[in-house]
């Protein structure tokens, strides 16, 4: 018997070669396993670095800007708190802090004792009968001249409470003494920031708010410890120029604003 021919016709009618002459005549396509890797163009590897110095750009930007809306945020909590310091001075001719606990008592609303208030001398210092340096938080909260509630039970206020802190969680203080740069002798009535702040916010406010530098005018360093460590000078500014270590950065550093 004769095998039967299969012809291989188009659509169109025309003839077409065999199946599998058209197969063999179609170029090899390997498996995508066996194909060999190519690498990336110059034109791909740009794109890719771009992309990378965009991002890196957008994070020390966004860094930047984080900084200085703590500045801010500290040069406004400072100016609060002086103004609250003087609107209580003018009310009760006194100083929170050192205000005597009887009056404390009798015109301050949610004071518990009359032990809760300071010796009366007219300057905020704190001795081994009072800590009239947190006295004064719980005096101008219950003054509803601050934000918080701060409270004591007597004249000597747990230190290890809750107190007004900066955005870099140390606690700040006010009274007088001469925990600040050049400060010589005589002490004075300031107002500390607390410590764990960036050097180089510290130049931003100082450049702000007085005259730059981190040993003269009226903000200058302190080496005041408001929580996990004091503040080293020498790491903080520099004391032939009196500048801040900006370039440094050195992220425990704290600052005094003077009254």
């Amino acid at each position: 018997m004769q095998a039967t021919r299969h012809e291989n016709y188009s659509t169109s009618g025309k003839r077409q070669p065999p199946l599998d002459q058209a197969a063999a005549r179609a170029p090899y396509h390997p498996p995508l396993m066996m194909r060999e890797p190519r690498g990336f163009t110059l034109i791909e590897l740009a794109i890719v670095l771009v992309v990378i110095g965009l991002l890196l750009g957008g994070v020390l930007k966004g860094q930047e800007l984080i900084e200085s809306a703590r500045a801010r945020n500290i040069i406004s909590q400072l100016d609060s708190i002086k103004a609250a310091y003087y609107a209580f001075q003018d009310k009760y001719r006194a100083a929170p802090g050192d205000y005597p606990g009887s009056l404390a008592y009798a015109n301050l609303p949610g004071i518990v004792s009359p032990q809760v208030g300071g010796n009366g001398d007219g300057v905020v210092r704190d001795t081994p009968q009072g800590r009239e340096s947190l006295l004064l938080w719980v005096h101008l909260s219950h003054a509803n001249l601050i934000a918080g509630n701060y409270r004591a039970d007597g004249s000597l206020p747990d230190r290890n409470g809750e107190w007004p802190r900066n955005p870099y969680n140390a606690t700040l203080q006010l009274q007088y003494d001469n925990h600040f740069a050049n400060a010589g002798t005589a002490p004075r009535l300031n107002l500390k920031t607390g410590n764990q702040i960036p050097a180089k916010v510290l130049a931003d406010i100082d450049r702000k708010v007085d005259d730059g530098r981190a040993d003269n005018g009226q903000f200058r360093f302190s080496d005041y410890d408001g929580g996990g460590g004091a503040p080293s000078a020498q790491r903080c500014y520099d004391a032939t120029t009196g500048l801040w270590r900006a370039a440094d950065n050195e992220p425990n550093c704290g600052a005094a604003a003077l009254f």
